[in-house]
Parts: C-alpha cells; sequence; structure tokens
C-alpha cells in the first residue's frame, strides 16, 4: 500500500489555485461539506481548504482544516486522480473523522463525474 502521507505538492496554496476551481463550476454537497472540483495535470488530487468565519472562531475554523487535512491523507487513494479539491464545511455541529472521510470521498467522485472531458 502507497504512503498516507500529504506533502506539499498535494495541497492548493495560491489564491488563484482556488479560483480556478470556483469558476469551474463543478461541485456536489451534503449536510457536511461542499466540494468544488477542477482538473489539474497532476497524477494525484489536491486539496484545497475554505473556512468562513461563520463557521466559528480560529479555534473551530483550525480544527476543521485539521480534519480536513487528515480525512484527505487517509482518503486520498480512494479519490479521483488528476483532480483539485476545494472543500467548505456546511454550518452545523462539529462532524466527526470518519463522517468527512466518508462524505469527501463520495463527493469528490460525484463533482469529478461532473467535469467530464477537460475543457479547451
Amino acid at each position: 500500500m502507497p504512503p498516507l502521507t500529504f506533502p506539499q505538492t498535494h495541497r492548493l496554496k495560491t489564491p488563484a489555485e482556488f479560483d480556478r476551481c470556483y469558476k469551474r463550476k463543478r461541485s456536489a454537497s451534503d449536510a457536511v461539506l461542499v466540494v468544488y472540483a477542477c482538473e489539474n495535470d497532476r497524477p494525484h488530487p489536491r486539496l484545497g481548504c475554505s473556512v468562513s468565519r461563520k463557521v466559528g472562531n480560529a479555534v473551530v475554523r483550525n480544527r476543521y482544516k485539521r480534519l480536513f487535512r487528515e480525512a484527505f491523507r487517509l482518503s486520498q487513494h480512494d479519490l479521483p486522480a488528476g483532480v483539485d479539491l476545494v472543500v467548505i464545511p456546511r454550518p452545523g455541529g462539529a462532524p466527526t473523522l470518519d463522517v468527512v472521510r466518508e462524505s469527501l470521498v463520495k463527493l469528490a467522485r460525484q463533482a469529478a463525474r461532473k467535469l467530464g472531458p477537460k475543457p479547451g
């Protein structure tokens, strides 16, 4: 089994990368998460977290980001390859790691299916 790491190459870092995912307008959502997806030219998925102040104070927002990164790290081999994912939490109680993992995998697959053939 491949290692379960989360290196810098698997992260969205710049505002331009986030904007590219939002502008592609391909998303899927449930009661826990909203996941935006767009293509990348890499053989692996990448993750970006966007947690607004509506969710809570800095402690709560950082907890969500840690939860999303851990769920991605543990499930990255179940996610579609070559896709950038931006994860946004739904307001409500803080979900558990298992719930976030299950939701992330399901929604990433749904959003990736909506991408279809590459644009252009």
